[in-house]
């Protein structure tokens, strides 16, 4: 294979080709560590990006400060590598995404604009919980086809001094726990065919840091047999296997010869990704992958230059072609946007493009959206795509104010701006204490973002704190409330969401901007809401929603947006401890509303209707929620038991406990307020000889023991009374006959 040096007008020649067969767009994708950045490394030195030297030490597509000094990666990086595979040229557009769980954001972005994924595995540690949440969204959620390298087998024969049928017998087991995970969620119509395995060549192992690897086919065409691997590290003579196996062929034998290329992906990955009609002359160009198709596309990632702060929009063209200088609209935002400068990422360079067909990645410089969002032509009337799924949900926080408090609207700016580039944390302003709270996924992603923000704007921040959810377990009391001024009047009571429409608003099936009908359809086919129910949604925020019952009302129309503005900051903070409520349904069954709109002021009905919200969602049975993590602990038999002694110790819970080998794989679930620390005492309490991993799980209530303690501890920190709250505080807003 000859290698060939990236050439600028070689990459924009095969951009602009409609030889779709020698294209790729694919992701890299593992655990934390497990040697993904390593890897592209060598994929770069491939393409003429860097020195061979330099491969596997520069870490280069960690471009950004904070990745250098942390080790790990943050941001998804793009590369563009120009290859030469026997005679032909091809075209490989990678992102080489994050493993740690704060930033599994950033895999999901990058997983919608593939089409093929590399998964990693440390031979060492194996299968842990951050790749199988890889498997679930590259396979099962954004249908990319797999692909599978073993890394650090070098760990098994150095670390380890395993002979040759126990690292076989390994490798065996690491195959066979990925396939298991690939079957659970891969496309019907490819259960065979998306099976990784050795004997087909869609499987390599090896070992980054040294630079080798080989896939079954690599070692026929060469015909070295496996165990010279042995020899080598036994004879001292790893150079010999760089020289020899270099790691740049098997990768790159497997992305052409087993990942599909953008004309054949789209055909399976567009149904998966878009509800429209899939007959139309839209549809039909989405399949074709059509570059004269009307224009669709999607931005999947934000890079936000680490000096001077500028955004860039990175994602794909699905069908059209995209040119500089076109006007957009931004589905989702409802607005218009011009692409003033056009081109291709090559990590923190665009390489500048006049036109980009349907089948590629791009970036575009000239505004800001979130990522996530659907671009059109102006006047089209093409659906946009479904929402990214993201498998955690807010629940750190950390109070930020600025040190200058004439900052306080730039600050607002400077906040908006990293989250619509990390739309899995939140902001929100705390009018009654006047704070700005920025929620995230676990401490670091908060770390990492409040550090992007004091670049720009100097802030305090505070400790970071647990997010609890307010939830009600039955239907509480209807309430009739009346505006401070005796002239307007409110029935609202509140009763639990049920899970399936919960889950509905999650994904972003059903949202408040959609059409009526469209949205009722859904309500009625998926969760078997009453048709005529289902088309009066007033509002859906966050997991809950307002529900129009009322008929014959007059004026309504006139105090609706005062009503939805105080239904937000309900949701933003339930009477509890003032914790954001989650899966609640308001329902408005009556209203009046005063002929004079002086007596219809904000004031006055944002009273009448935050004393409805309150007072029922007290008398519906109501609790805290706190946020849940499902871990994996992997740790020699014979320290099972103060593994399972410092997860109990921990209100956690043990859930399965398997072997593997000499190891055991201990699964439960952990409260995300006990986390802080826990990972030096599984180190400590194992002799550093276990690998600790977690996701998010879900909310569960919290022990009815301690209901009442982290009320009032949460309450005293926001400056609230100390005492359980009853409804008597709204009580004087009831209206009574007279």
């Amino acid at each position: 294979m000859m290698v060939k040096v990236k050439e600028p007008d070689a990459i924009k020649k095969l951009i602009m080709s409609d030889d779709y067969e020698h294209k790729r767009i694919i992701s890299i994708s593992a655990h934390i560590d497990h040697g993904k950045t390593t890897t592209t490394d060598y994929l770069m030195r491939r393409a003429g990006l860097m020195s061979d030297a330099a491969a596997g030490q520069a870490l280069m597509t960690d471009s950004d400060e904070e990745e250098q000094e942390r080790g790990i990666t943050i941001f998804t990086s793009v590369v563009l590598l120009n290859f030469e595979v026997g005679d032909e040229e091809y075209l490989v557009q990678l992102s080489d995404t994050p493993g740690h769980l704060s930033f599994t954001g950033e895999v999901s972005r990058a997983l919608r604009a593939s089409d093929g994924v590399v998964i990693l595995v440390d031979a060492l540690e194996g299968v842990m919980t951050q790749t199988e949440t890889n498997i679930r969204l590259a396979v099962g959620g954004e249908g990319a086809k797999p692909v599978l390298f073993i890394n650090k087998v070098d760990r098994l024969i150095n670390e380890l001094k395993l002979p040759p049928a126990k690292v076989y017998e390994r490798i065996d087991i690491i195959i066979a726990k990925v396939n298991e995970l690939i079957k659970k969620v891969t496309p019907r119509e490819f259960e065979q065919d998306w099976r990784v395995s050795f004997e087909k060549g869609s499987v390599a192992i090896g070992s980054a840091k040294t630079g080798w690897a080989f896939t079954m086919k690599t070692l026929a065409k060469k015909e070295i047999k496996p165990v010279v691997v042995f020899e080598k590290y036994n004879e001292g003579d790893e150079m010999w296997l760089r020289e020899n196996l270099p790691l740049d062929e098997p990768l790159l034998e497997m992305i052409v010869e087993h990942l599909p290329n953008p004309k054949d992906a789209q055909k399976y990955k567009i149904p998966r990704i878009w509800s429209g009609d899939l007959d139309s002359p839209e549809g039909k160009a989405l399949l074709e992958c059509d570059r004269n198709g009307p224009l669709l596309g999607m931005i999947t990632k934000i890079f936000v230059d680490p000096k001077s702060k500028r955004p860039t929009l990175i994602g794909r063209v699905f069908s059209g072609t995209l040119k500089t200088g076109d006007e957009i609209t931004l589905v989702n935002m409802r607005q218009n946007a011009r692409v003033k400068r056009l081109g291709v990422q090559e990590i923190t360079d665009i390489l500048p493009m006049d036109e980009i067909p349907a089948g590629n990645l791009m970036s575009i410089f000239g505004f800001m959206c979130p990522s996530g969002e659907t671009f059109v032509k102006p006047g089209s009337e093409m659906k946009g795509f479904e929402a990214i799924e993201y498998v955690s949900e807010p629940v750190v926080s950390r109070s930020i104010s600025p040190v200058d408090p004439q900052d306080i609207a730039k600050l607002g700016e400077v906040v908006r701006k990293w989250i619509m580039a990390d739309p899995t944390a939140r902001f929100f302003h705390d009018k009654e204490s006047g704070e700005y709270r920025l929620d995230g996924i676990d401490p670091l992603q908060i770390e990492i973002l409040t550090k992007r923000i004091h670049e720009q704007v100097k802030i305090h921040v505070s400790e970071p704190i647990i997010v609890y959810r307010e939830k009600i377990a039955q239907r509480g009391e209807e309430f009739h409330t009346k505006s401070p001024n005796g002239h307007n009047r409110l029935r609202i009571y509140l009763e639990p969401l049920d899970d399936k429409t919960v889950e509905l608003i999650r994904k972003k099936k059903i949202t408040a901007t959609q059409a009526d009908r469209e949205r009722a359809a859904i309500l009625r086919d998926e969760a078997g809401w009453d048709a005529k129910e289902a088309r009066k949604i007033l509002d859906i925020y966050e997991s809950n929603m307002l529900v129009d019952q009322m008929s014959g009302v007059q004026r309504f129309d006139r105090i609706r947006p005062y009503v939805t503005t105080v239904f937000h900051e309900f949701c933003d903070g339930g009477p509890l401890a003032r914790e954001p409520i989650m899966g609640v349904k308001a329902v408005i069954t009556d209203a009046t509303v005063h002929t004079d709109p002086a007596h219809t002021g904000y004031s006055e009905i944002a009273t009448m209707t935050s004393s409805g919200l309150n007072m029922s969602f007290l008398t519906a049975d109501p609790s805290l929620y706190e946020p849940v993590l499902n871990t994996d602990i992997k740790t020699p038999t014979d320290t099972q038991g103060g593994v399972i002694k410092v997860l109990t110790g921990h209100r956690g819970q043990v859930v399965t406990i398997e072997g593997e080998e000499e190891n055991v794989a201990i699964k439960g679930t952990l409260p995300t307020a006990e986390t802080i620390g826990i990972a030096d005492e599984f180190r400590s309490a194992t002799a550093g000889r276990s690998f600790f991993g977690y996701e998010f799980r879900g909310f569960e209530p919290l022990p009815g023991n301690m209901q009442e303690e982290v009320i009032f501890e949460i309450r005293e920190r926001k400056g609230m009374p100390v005492q359980m709250p009853t409804t008597s505080s709204w009580s004087r807003y009831i209206y009574k006959r007279t």
